[in-house]
């Protein structure tokens, strides 16, 4: 017999047992034990204190009190999240940046701008779309020579090379010389496709220099406007240029 059954028993109260778990709430898990109970009851107690401490505090707060945080820090979403400080720069340090960078942009241009050459001299344009087709001119005195005119025996090739404007042999050359270069229709298509690719990628280095050229006058307008003169504004910035100013004309000493 436990100690507290005998004490129980001696003071004629019934002794307090713990109920076995029914067979039909095993799936609702374990009952609560009297030491759950109590630790739970702490746990309120502790929270309830720590909530006295705290309006105690607001209690006692000097409405006057000022720290830094109150300004540094902004509320988003329920939280506190405090302000970085911007960065102080001057003038002069701005127009520093702003020249380095202008200078930056020029160099990967400029590196840009030898690689679309170097890709011309490379492809000569010879077929690229959007090319505007050379014009070849015959002059004739009478009317029936333009009618019984043969441009294929004019030019002394075969027809088939007519509308070619580049590496079109004459008929005697033809006869002389042996065919050189590739002949295999696969392989003269893959050729073809290499040489598309080539001009997609020339097409897509000239828009990009394009675009650094449009870059740098935006920056280097930036840079103009930290002038403290008069300015005006006369056109406004898109993608294609950048805004376009009208300044106060001084003389200078």
């Amino acid at each position: 017999m436990s100690a507290a059954f005998r004490k129980a028993a001696k003071s004629g109260q019934r002794p307090h047992r713990e109920r076995a778990q029914p067979a039909s709430r095993k799936k609702l898990g374990l009952l609560e034990k009297k030491k759950d109970y109590r630790l739970r009851a702490d746990d309120y107690h502790k929270k309830q204190n720590a909530l006295r401490a705290l309006q105690k505090k607001a209690l006692n707060k000097n409405p006057d009190e000022f720290y830094f945080k109150m300004i540094r820090a902004e509320l988003q979403d329920g939280v506190h999240i405090i302000k970085q400080p911007k960065d102080e720069v001057t003038p002069e340090q701005v127009k520093l940046m702003r020249t380095q960078d202008i200078k930056y942009v020029e160099m990967k241009r400029v590196a840009e701008a030898k690689k679309i050459e170097r890709l011309k001299s490379e492809l000569h344009l010879l077929d690229a779309e959007g090319k505007n087709p050379n014009k070849h001119t015959f002059f004739f005195d009478t009317k029936k020579e333009v009618q019984e005119f043969d441009i294929a025996t004019h030019l002394d090739t075969v027809p088939e090379l007519v509308d070619r404007v580049y590496n079109r042999p004459t008929i005697a050359t033809l006869q002389k010389e042996t065919l050189k270069g590739a002949t295999d229709p696969a392989h003269l298509k893959k050729l073809a496709q290499q040489r598309k690719n080539q001009y997609d990628l020339l097409k897509q280095r000239i828009e990009r220099e394009k675009a650094m050229f449009v870059i740098a006058q935006k920056i280097q307008t930036r840079k103009d406007l930290l002038d403290k003169t008069h300015k005006v504004k006369v056109k406004k910035e898109t993608t294609n240029g950048p805004a376009i100013y009208k300044f106060k004309f001084q003389r200078k000493r």
